[in-house]
């Protein structure tokens, strides 16, 4: 075999060598300072397409409720206040959405796992104001199963703690307000920053199962070829 096709195969073999490691790797460095990381080790398993958790039919119905909130929202106010106007009214408990990069894909889950406990602690205060709301009753179911969902695709579910009965008090406390309106706004702030929560989050998992399974083909590729 001649010089030149021995340093061809020699560049393919390296090459399918590098791309198997990143399969076992993140596919992102997450920031060294977040708790929320993950344990780096390990791999994660490969997933089909029906495996996806991006691909799960819970976000459908989860964020189906939470987008008719907008409509619900100008129907109550009959547009005289905008929905935009939610900016105003912080809620300092809100919990950090899942970026869309740096970031690995099981600090992803591990924030979504925690947001969605903080949420579903939060929407007692949205059922105190709206204690009919069908929207409220529909994402706390969906929420629980997407919870159950997320965790079984997580390395280490353990990581993520339920919330004490201390602190979900305090979550509700920080949320008191005597003026009716400033609590109807606040309510409706937390629905509005959940779909977005959820929104974001979903393209964020989106993202990184989309990135390992591009990965994964090219690696197949090349075994092909080899």
């Amino acid at each position: 075999m001649s010089p030149p096709l021995n340093a061809f195969w020699l560049s393919a073999v390296m090459l399918c060598a590098l791309l198997l490691c990143a399969l076992g790797a993140p596919v992102e460095d997450a920031p060294t300072d977040s708790p929320a990381a993950g344990d780096p080790s390990g791999e994660e398993e490969e997933e089909g397409p029906s495996d996806l958790l991006s691909t799960s039919g819970v976000w459908d119905l989860i964020l189906g409720a939470t987008r008719r909130h907008q409509k619900e929202f100008e129907d109550e106010f009959h547009n005289q206040v905008k929905y935009e106007f939610l900016e105003n009214y912080k809620v300092s408990s809100l919990p950090a959405r899942c970026p869309y990069s740096n970031f690995t894909k099981e600090a992803c889950l591990q924030r979504m796992v925690q947001g969605l406990q903080i949420y579903t602690v939060l929407l007692r205060q949205v059922e105190k104001e709206y204690p009919n709301s069908l929207i409220c009753a529909e994402v706390r179911t969906y929420s629980g199963q997407l919870i159950d969902l997320i965790q079984r695709k997580m390395r280490n579910p353990g990581q993520v703690t339920a919330l004490t009965s201390s602190q979900e008090v305090q979550l509700l406390n920080d949320l008191d307000n005597p003026n009716p309106f400033q609590r109807k706004m606040t309510a409706h702030n937390i629905l509005r920053q959940l779909h977005y929560f959820l929104l974001k989050g979903k393209r964020a998992i989106t993202k990184r199962e989309k990135i390992r399974g591009t990965m994964a083909n090219n690696s197949l590729g090349i075994f092909q070829i080899l």
